[in-house]
């Protein structure tokens, strides 16, 4: 076991037998040593907790924690967080798998920047490079108008584990949860812009996220946070600026059901 890790890597799982030894071997081969890798089972009827406890029992670094009930993804993602020690927290789902050099990027990108309070991957920008520190204002701007920062998944991000507890960690909402954590950690702190190439999410059907009727729920609780973000007092745009935030929303929203329309009918009719 590492004493005072810098980084604490959370990697929640349920039933991935058939992925975690990948994503708990990438972590081991980081090139950055200074973590612990927290691994919290939610009940898996596999033997993702056997993989797991076969790795701990061969590295100190690797903690693994059954939980009695199952909690669901972001509650679990919490209690993930609560056995954290590190100064920053990364999450790494049982499905996807870290670059050897993610880490190494992550740490010393945030490490430039000690007011910030999480960093996402973002797309480049033409007139400086990575690491870019954006201001809240800035996040919740650039989210709007092309970047679409606060769609980032969690493990697109590393959070400074002082701000993600001011923050109260995720909200335990489904689907959301994550949409909702980097609203939230923006209206108070500056946020770093990493490159994407950190981390390999992998795709397959089992993911819940594949199924059309999640997607549906997804789009009417997105509407939720985003009103929630807008209207709450804290938040850092303007009132002329959150207004013209919500009329590029509503624009944006017709153009996407005209789209969705016309696909549908090209489908139909098998062009």
């Amino acid at each position: 076991m590492i004493e005072n890790p810098n980084v604490s890597i959370l990697m929640t799982a349920y039933n991935r037998e058939q992925y975690i030894a990948g994503a708990i071997e990438s972590v081991l081969a980081s090139t950055y040593t200074n973590f612990e890798l927290i691994i919290v089972d939610d009940g898996s009827k596999d033997n993702t907790v056997n993989i797991a406890q076969t790795y701990a029992a061969k590295d100190a670094r690797i903690k693994v924690f059954v939980n009695e009930q199952n909690l669901g993804d972001y509650p679990n993602r919490n209690k993930a967080a609560s056995y954290a020690t590190g100064t920053y927290l990364k999450y790494l789902d049982a499905d996807d798998e870290m670059t050897y050099y993610g880490l190494d990027v992550l740490v010393n990108y945030m490490e430039r920047f000690p007011e910030a309070g999480f960093g996402l991957a973002s797309k480049p920008e033409d007139e400086r490079p990575f690491p870019i520190l954006i201001t809240a204002r800035e996040a919740y701007l650039e989210h709007f108008y092309g970047y679409g920062h606060f769609h980032r998944s969690p493990g697109s991000a590393i959070i400074r584990r002082s701000a993600f507890e001011e923050c109260g960690g995720f909200s335990g909402k489904r689907f959301v949860g994550d949409y909702e954590l980097w609203f939230k950690l923006a209206r108070y702190y500056s946020m770093v812009k990493l490159p994407f190439e950190t981390y390999w999410n992998r795709l397959h059907a089992m993911q819940e996220s594949k199924h059309e009727s999640v997607n549906k729920d997804a789009v009417l609780l997105r509407k939720t946070v985003l009103e929630d973000a807008l209207q709450h007092p804290d938040c850092p745009l303007t009132k002329e600026e959150i207004q013209q935030v919500r009329a590029m929303v509503k624009k944006q929203a017709v153009k996407s059901r005209v789209l969705h329309f016309i696909s549908r009918v090209a489908k139909k009719a098998g062009l």
